[in-house]
């Protein structure tokens, strides 16, 4: 009898441990390159659902209260006519410092304080080893009030017309001692400041898919120094009926492993999941195997592993035309 009891609470952990099997949307990850929408190899795809487009705050609204939102538009009429579907991603961060992704305004009026920080690479003495890009002041909420409207006005748009909206990652680069910190900022405050955007974003498109990259959060390094901060946007995600994702799929790889894939998999049967293939992830060494990952290992870890709702394959070349596009088109014949 206890033997028995032993091995059925073996099986239910397992069972309880492992993700749901779900029906995989697969879409293409056009970043800025939106006018490739109108490639023929992506739209005669039958097995891709739509693309996922990079949208940028500042292009959004030019001037302030002034919103581009036919730049949207066009886009949707034209995927919709084809049978596709838009996925959003609402860009209010870069990983270069060619421009800043927050509007001239409020990089200028002195409410917003700047508007956006710059992020670094560090090593670990908080030594800069170059500069990764700007993020907008995500924690200032006089800079939330105001993304806060675009999300709003992209809903009274949109809401139910596009598949979904992703925000992007939370990972940022401002070293762990304190000293790069910008003004305001406290990793608890970044903390309370992205769950503020995933509320935001969850009221303005009740109708479609609100997904919150999450791959990292400042101040912790799981499992050896844990402050709950990845988890607590989970948790809220998981209440609120709220998406979760985030930027690569790099099989197995420990760092991902312990933090955003962590909690995708012990979320999966209660939110729905996300992720993008990213440039350089189809060149990944699969630990498992010690060669490069093919796109099918890619596919079966997203959903045997992590139990995703959604892929977001990039283009990076060559593996997007000799490799991800046949095996997709494999997939109408299953």
């Amino acid at each position: 009898m206890k033997q028995n009891l032993i091995a059925l609470t073996l099986f239910l952990f397992i069972f309880n441990s492992s993700p749901a099997q779900k029906k995989i949307n697969h879409f293409i990850y056009f970043e800025l390159e939106r006018d490739r929408i109108h490639d023929t190899a992506f739209l005669n795809n039958k097995s891709i659902a739509g693309a996922q487009l990079k949208y940028m705050w500042r292009e959004l609204e030019p001037t302030e209260n002034n919103y581009n939102l036919d730049l949207i538009q066009n886009d949707l009429d034209f995927l919709t006519s084809k049978g596709k579907k838009l996925f959003i991603q609402l860009q209010d961060v870069t990983f270069d410092t060619i421009f800043k992704p927050a509007p001239d305004y409020i990089i200028t009026d002195k409410r917003y304080h700047g508007g956006v920080n710059i992020k670094y690479e560090t090593n670990d003495k908080d030594e800069i080893l170059y500069v990764d890009g700007y993020v907008v002041r995500r924690w200032d909420k006089s800079v939330a009030e105001r993304f806060n409207k675009l999300l709003t006005a992209l809903g009274n748009r949109f809401d139910g017309k596009i598949e979904g909206i992703n925000l992007p990652e939370t990972s940022v680069g401002f070293g762990e001692t304190g000293k790069l910190y910008p003004s305001g900022f406290t990793p608890e405050l970044y903390r309370d400041a992205i769950i503020r955007y995933m509320a935001m974003a969850k009221k303005a498109l009740p109708r479609s898919v609100v997904i919150q990259y999450a791959n990292f959060m400042p101040g912790e390094w799981l499992p050896y120094d844990d402050k709950s901060y990845l988890k607590s946007l989970f948790e809220f995600a998981s209440r609120e009926k709220i998406g979760m994702g985030g930027p690569d799929i790099k099989i197995y790889q420990k760092g991902h492993m312990n933090h955003g894939y962590k909690f995708l998999r012990e979320y999966s049967n209660s939110i729905i999941g996300g992720v993008a293939v990213q440039d350089g992830n189809y060149g990944e060494i699969n630990p498992k195997t010690g060669k490069r990952v093919t796109v099918k290992e890619i596919c079966d870890f997203a959903n045997e592993y992590l139990g995703l709702n959604y892929i977001f394959w990039c283009t990076e070349e060559p593996y997007y035309t000799s490799e991800v596009l046949p095996f997709l088109r494999t997939l109408i014949l299953k």
